[in-house]
């Protein structure tokens, strides 16, 4: 199980309802995927909506990273943690 941890600067309810959109965007997009099984579309066409959920999935991590960077990261440094840029390497490395 993974350790959990809280970020230092909360996201405003803007930001928060912005990501929620896009999940759930790419969630109704899985749906969409399971039924075009069900109704045994064709391969071109479910590959086409896999590719769609995946470039989704990206951006949603680019933006994700990008506040990470832009609040925890930063407020990391100014407190001297040394293993901040670590931490981003690894966290660049896992969005390839």
């Amino acid at each position: 199980m993974m350790h959990e941890k809280k970020k230092h600067t909360p996201r405003s309810d803007e930001q928060q309802k912005l990501l929620q959109n896009r999940l759930s965007r790419m969630i109704g997009q899985l749906n969409g995927i399971s039924r075009m099984l069900e109704e045994n579309r064709y391969c071109g066409d479910v590959l086409t909506q896999v590719a769609a959920v995946e470039s989704a999935l990206q951006s949603f991590g680019y933006i994700i990273l990008q506040e990470h960077l832009e609040s925890c990261v930063t407020e990391g440094i100014r407190q001297g943690n040394e293993n901040m840029m670590g931490e981003v390497i690894d966290l660049v490395k896992k969005l390839k």
